[in-house]
């Protein structure tokens, strides 16, 4: 019974996903052969992108009202998987149709996750995003599996970025869809399943591979609320396949997934799934009065627990490795160094006069009536008490000088919330209906309403990307063009500094290491870097705080030869290559340190090496546009 059901669910589930994957694929390759204009100077991008939203969701609809009629319950299965790509396809696509970058560009937290992107496709091996020689800190699950994409389509990794990106979110999507819909009736599935998929590009698309985990993350508490909660099965029961092992196996998977892709909402995964053994526990043992009715429970959360272990030591053998055995030094990592304003308050989106607002307020709502009879509400609620007690742990956690990172945790909250919206948007229409004595027009008006307010929501998508978008118009790609058209920045000098980087050295980009200040070469092309971006991306078996002790000793060497031997007995492997800016008589490296827990937490510097220091047969210089391409010669 069980394997033909968990079967069944994951035969439905990668049929699904293949739907998705030709709808995604088939819209963004329509979109890619019309000469669009900008999004950030023409509404035409924006009119077209509120048309597809409106066609996915009568898609959606016509669905639901299939099922509910009981014909042609595949065809509206197809129909939902359909209409639920489609408007990721579209929310997503079309507004970006005109430029080859992925939201927010280039620049800023995708820079470095580009580089990750470009460094795996060059090799499946694992390997840090950019310190050689090191394994990656950072999850690479969702970054690998975008390497092997960019290698089956032929494209360089920043430019496969966007439509893996907007692929992965559509086939996530519809995947959620079939998770919710064997979990719930299908026509509640449905609504809910678009409710956070909307959501969830709204505040979560630009961190793609952490969005994933979002759209997922709602099934995933509510299977494992079944697994651990095991009172007499009822009609609101969920994950009661075999005695809820397939509830089990299921949460450890998604435990596991979210390990290789993303370590914060692994951990509040964790968090919320241990938060659920305990009530389940305390709820076991007062119904029983017995305190050895809490064991099975331990054995579920164990037995989860290990699932999710055996699937994180994928992406986390390498580093434990290194870092358990001593052969790399570490200087303490500054990942948690961060505290915006948004992470020194508690997120209360219910609270806030716009159409999510009310909508997370109809949820929160629903959470509390339910409670104490909706196994749903009470998985859902779970996690929300989970969120805000990990925020509250993170503002306590400052006073030891770190945070837990909790303004990450917006998308994750608002889709929860959005998921018990619909389920409170049906319950009280449905009591309000049997109130006014069931009028016969009243559930097609109730419809009205909950479709006016999903084609509100939805159009407003691209303006709350705004941003986003906008800089995907305005950074420079990786073929040195601007998607809106305007000059170029100095990004356009870099094939320029890769043929000459390839010609001089004589080796493969990557066995070469570049120190420049310019991280954005290393998104584009896969050489090395001798030091990351900031410290908060950095590697903490890479030594960051050393390394820009090290440059910094380095520029205030007098002669050519001082600077030949302090590289040769360089603590690490040496740059093979500096890419620096001209200034004057003097080659800059604009660096960065931590500067916590002031708010903006990054503090900027510039390092001048005099020129006089590279006078020397030993280094070969070439200026190229505004940069200095210095290589050391063997």
């Amino acid at each position: 019974m069980l394997v033909r059901r968990v079967g069944g669910a994951l035969g439905e589930g990668v049929l699904a996903g293949v739907v998705a994957v030709v709808v995604a694929g088939v819209g963004l390759a329509a979109f890619s052969v019309v000469h669009w204009p900008a999004f950030n100077s023409s509404n035409v991008t924006r009119a077209l992108t509120t048309v597809g939203q409106a066609v996915a969701l009568v898609l959606l609809v016509v669905a639901v009202v299939l099922m509910r009629m009981g014909k042609w319950a595949w065809v509206a299965k197809l129909l939902s998987w359909v209409g639920l790509s489609t408007f990721v396809t579209v929310t997503l696509g079309m507004p970006l149709a005109a430029t080859k970058l992925y939201l927010f560009g280039l620049s800023v937290d995708q820079e470095f996750r580009t580089q990750y992107l470009t460094r795996l496709t060059d090799s499946a091996a694992p390997h840090d995003m950019n310190y050689v020689d090191i394994p990656p800190f950072y999850p690479s699950g969702w970054f690998w599996i975008g390497g092997r994409f960019a290698k089956l389509t032929g494209m360089a990794g920043w430019e496969a970025f966007k439509p893996f990106a907007i692929i992965g979110l559509a086939v996530t999507a519809v995947i959620a869809l079939v998770l919710w819909s064997k979990l719930i009736r299908f026509d509640w599935a449905v609504p809910v399943a678009a409710a956070t998929t909307a959501v969830t590009l709204a505040y979560g698309a630009p961190e793609a591979y952490s969005a994933v985990l979002v759209l997922l993350l709602g099934p995933a508490l509510v299977l494992a609320w079944g697994a651990l909660y095991r009172p007499a099965e009822d009609s609101d029961s969920a994950g009661t396949t075999a005695g809820g092992w397939g509830a089990v196996l299921g949460t450890g998977l998604f435990l596991g997934l979210a390990a290789t892709f993303y370590s914060l909402y692994f951990g509040v995964a964790v968090f919320a799934v241990c938060l659920m053994g305990v009530l389940a526990a305390g709820l076991a043992v007062r119904t029983q009065h017995n305190w050895r009715a809490m064991w099975p429970i331990l054995v579920r959360l164990i037995t989860i627990g290990v699932t999710a272990g055996l699937l994180a030591l994928i992406v986390w053998t390498p580093f434990l490795l290194k870092f358990l055995t001593g052969k790399a030094t570490t200087s303490g990592g500054t990942a948690f160094h961060y505290l915006p304003e948004s992470g020194s308050q508690l997120p209360l989106p219910m609270t806030e006069f716009n159409l999510l607002g009310v909508f997370c307020l109809l949820g929160t709502v629903w959470l509390v009536v339910r409670a104490a009879s909706s196994r749903r509400a009470q998985a859902l609620g779970a996690g929300v008490v989970a969120i805000y007690l990990w925020c509250l742990l993170s503002m306590a956690a400052t006073a030891a000088g770190t945070t837990l990172l909790s303004f990450r945790l917006d998308a994750p909250l608002k889709a929860l919330l959005a998921a018990a919206g619909v389920f409170g948007f049906a319950e009280g229409a449905r009591a309000i209906y049997q109130a006014l004595n069931e009028p016969a027009r009243f559930r097609v008006a109730a419809a009205a309403v909950a479709l006016v307010g999903a084609v509100a929501f939805s159009q407003e998508i691209p303006n709350v990307l705004a941003t986003e978008i906008n800089t995907a118009y305005t950074d420079t790609d990786g073929n040195g063009e601007r998607a809106d058209r305007r000059p170029p920045s100095a990004v356009s000098h870099y094939k320029e500094i890769d043929a000459a980087l390839l010609a001089q050295t004589g080796r493969a980009r990557d066995q070469s290491v570049v120190l420049t200040a310019d991280t954005s070469f290393l998104s584009i092309y896969p050489y090395f870097g001798f030091q990351a971006l900031t410290s908060h991306y950095a590697n903490p078996l890479a030594d960051f705080k050393a390394r820009a002790a090290e440059i910094q000793r380095w520029s205030t060497l007098k002669s050519p030869q001082e600077l030949t031997d302090a590289l040769q007995h360089c603590p690490w492997r040496a740059p093979d290559a500096f890419l620096f800016r001209k200034s004057g008589d003097e080659y800059t490296l604009r660096l960065a340190e931590d500067v916590y827990p002031n708010d903006p937490n990054v503090k900027r510097y510039t390092v001048a090496f005099p020129k006089s220091l590279f006078d020397d047969p030993h280094f070969r210089v070439t200026d190229i546009g505004p940069f200095t391409l210095v290589v050391t010669q063997n």
